[in-house]
């Protein structure tokens, strides 16, 4: 009978995160958090705005 060796007792992570969440940058913080688009032109912004329009503004 051969004897293997018990693997290393893993160390639990923590399950709960006391960091401060106002310490870190979120999406709303960048210009792409609002729906920015590199790259895009006048022309590229009113087909945008036609797509998103809802029905009732027709």
């Amino acid at each position: 009978m051969s004897t293997v060796p018990d693997p290393e007792p893993r160390v639990p992570k923590p399950s709960l995160i006391f960091d401060d969440p106002l310490d870190q940058q979120s999406s709303d913080d960048t210009d792409r958090g609002w729906g920015e688009r590199p790259g895009a032109d006048s022309a590229a912004d009113l087909k945008r705005f036609l797509d998103e329009k809802p029905p009732h503004h027709l």
